[in-house]
């Protein structure tokens, strides 16, 4: 079950998995391990309290996978909240049942993460320093590795157990293939042009003076560990690149390339070893007169290479037994082979493509070798420096100047920027997220910031501005706009409902429509996924429900631009299974399995909450 995690990482509980060890480590929700002091709990789940500080790293996990979508960070932290209850739930109970991973599962998994690798493989110097960066011991991270395996061991015994039955596939595709007939009118937002009154203005500020303000904002100073200037102090001398030269010889040396054609006799129950050996004799004499590819394609019995010529590509050594490689390797460019035995049978073989090995001298490369050697001493330094950073950062976390001093980095500073947008080195937006963490707004040193595998960064903070109410002239224009597109909104909103009334009156639709100057747009046959509508438009058609005999279903829906649409929905039409569709059968057998599984995965889950001593005693607090 534990081996299919890797291919399965879309599950629920993926995300705790890869919050658990990804690099920053967000090691929250299993175990408390700093001093709450007297700090109240946020929430408890058994015996397991969670605290503001659980819920905030929590947040800044969750907040990542749902940038973008609009949600306030008050909702944000509310549902990270509820999804760290659900998984503690969740490993109390598969404590109490006994499940288990094993150590070896544990680190078999952890080995294979890239965060802990170097060129590929698993560096035990890189997984040991990045566990020191978080202030974490090996054995404190196996536990929670296999703690998170467990949960999703238990997630996958139940989704992986669910099937789908014809029913649940052909019920799939009527809802897949339905058809459904529409006819609509678009309501426009008409222009405003009564201004709204000062009273009005001044109303709407009071209401929503959150809007009208300047944006929290910090400067920080930093200091950057840079790969490139560590080359740069490399000392190079001619022993050192001619050492390295010799060690990295593979690396200036171009292969000798043979691409070689066989004609192949076999020895098998039909042909003998004698006749064989006489049939290629036999090829080898025709060859004087005819072209190899000619002669192959008449009499080898490597049917696959004979419609080629014999072609074989390029010549590989191991691919082949010794007796043939030997005499591939020693042929000129153009020569045929006399007959070579091997397991198969005896081969005519043929060098259609000579290109001799090369080896640059030291002196031909010396400018390459210069920039590998000073890359690689380079690397060397900025790990070891990077290590140094982490520690120092950290024994030091109320300033940066034991860092500059020890390391000589030159301590900088940025300009104010928010969380949304910087300039310099605030332009990345690791580096925003680091400066607006609890961590450093309460005057720590950030942990060091990776930037693109060459580029180490700390940051503190340097001056921090909170948000501020702007003046209610400085943003009395902007007001307006507002008050004049929600006015306009309103009036398309009220257009829509009288001209839904009419037709559930018992209007006709092209009447309805001649009477308020507006288009009638009819849909005939619209299918699911395959609509050309606007997507919220094409969503509402399909859950809108079916018409009740021959009185259609009127609904309204609203559009992103602010129109509204009043859409007739006259006719359902059930969907069948095509021809296509079967071909993919399994598939469909396959997805709608995993949806039901995962559906029940999620009702067991609910339920085992319902049971379990959950207690909710504050809600969690915005930063």
């Amino acid at each position: 079950m534990l081996t299919k995690i890797r291919e399965k990482s879309q599950g629920t509980l993926a995300w705790v998995i890869l919050t658990l060890i990804c690099v920053p480590f967000a090691l929250w929700g299993i175990n408390n391990y700093l001093d709450t002091g007297g700090e109240a709990p946020v929430a408890s789940v058994g015996d397991k309290d969670f605290y503001q500080k659980d819920v905030n790293k929590a947040y800044e996990q969750y907040s990542q996978n749902l940038q973008g979508m609009g949600i306030d960070e008050q909702t944000l932290k509310a549902q990270a909240l509820q999804k760290l209850i659900k998984d503690e739930v969740l490993l109390q109970y598969v404590h109490a049942e006994g499940l288990v991973s094993t150590d070896n599962e544990a680190r078999d998994f952890v080995k294979a993460l890239p965060y802990f690798q170097v060129e590929g493989k698993f560096s035990d110097k890189q997984y040991k320093a990045l566990l020191a960066s978080q202030k974490i011991s090996s054995t404190e991270f196996i536990n929670r590795i296999k703690n998170a395996l467990t949960m999703e061991q238990f997630q996958h015994s139940t989704v992986d157990s669910s099937f789908a039955t014809p029913y649940d596939v052909e019920g799939f595709f009527k809802i897949q293939n339905q058809q459904r007939d529409v006819e609509m009118i678009t309501v426009p937002v008409q222009t405003v042009v009564e201004q709204p009154t000062d009273e009005e203005v001044s109303a709407y500020y009071q209401q929503h003076q959150d809007a009208y303000q300047t944006p929290e904002q910090v400067s920080v100073d930093y200091v950057e560990l840079v790969l490139e200037d560590l080359v740069k102090k490399v000392v190079v001398t001619d022993e050192k690149l001619k050492a390295f030269y010799d060690e990295q010889k593979d690396q200036y040396t171009t292969p000798e390339r043979r691409k070689i054609s066989h004609i192949l006799i076999a020895i098998n129950d039909k042909t003998t070893e004698k006749a064989a050996l006489e049939k290629a004799l036999k090829a080898k004499q025709d060859l004087v007169t005819k072209d190899f590819s000619a002669v192959a394609a008449e009499v080898s019995d490597d049917k696959l290479t004979a419609k080629k010529g014999g072609d074989l590509g390029l010549f590989n050594l191991g691919a082949m037994e010794k007796a043939f490689e030997d005499s591939a390797s020693s042929l000129k460019l153009g020569e045929v082979s006399n007959p070579v035995k091997s397991a198969f049978g005896y081969h005519l073989i043929k060098v259609t493509e000579l290109v001799p090995g090369n080896i640059r001298s030291f002196e031909s490369a010396k400018d390459d070798v210069n920039k590998a050697y000073q890359k690689a001493q380079a690397e060397n330094a900025f790990y070891e420096a990077g290590e140094r950073l982490t520690e120092l950062s950290y024994e030091h976390p109320d300033n940066l100047q034991t860092v500059s001093e020890t390391l000589g980095l030159k301590v900088q500073k940025t300009a104010l920027f928010t969380k949304d947008k910087g300039e310099g080195v605030a332009a990345d937006e690791k580096i925003r997220n680091a400066a607006f963490s609890e961590e450093v707004l309460q005057g720590n040193n950030s942990a060091p910031i990776e930037q693109s595998g060459e580029r180490l960064v700390v940051v503190r903070l340097l001056e921090h501005k909170t948000a501020a109410k702007k003046e209610l002239a400085e943003v009395k224009p902007a007001i307006v706009a507002v008050i004049l597109k929600d006015k306009a909104q309103r009036f398309a909103v009220e257009k829509a409902k009288q001209l839904k009334d009419s037709l559930e009156a018992g209007k006709a639709i092209d009447a309805v429509a001649a009477e308020n100057k507006l288009a009638v747009k009819t849909e005939k046959a619209l299918v699911r996924g395959k609509s050309k509508l606007p997507e919220a438009l094409s969503e509402a058609i399909f859950k809108a429900a079916k018409p009740v005999g021959d009185k259609a279903n009127i609904f309204v829906i609203g559009l992103p631009s602010g129109e509204q649409m009043v859409v007739s929905l006259s006719k359902v039409v059930p969907g069948v299974m095509s021809e296509e569709d079967k071909k993919q059968m399994d598939l469909a057998k396959k997805n709608i399995a995993n949806a039901l599984g995962q559906t029940e995965f999620n009702q067991v889950l609910n339920s085992l909450q319902t049971e379990a001593d959950v207690e909710v005693i504050r809600k969690p607090q915005a930063q």
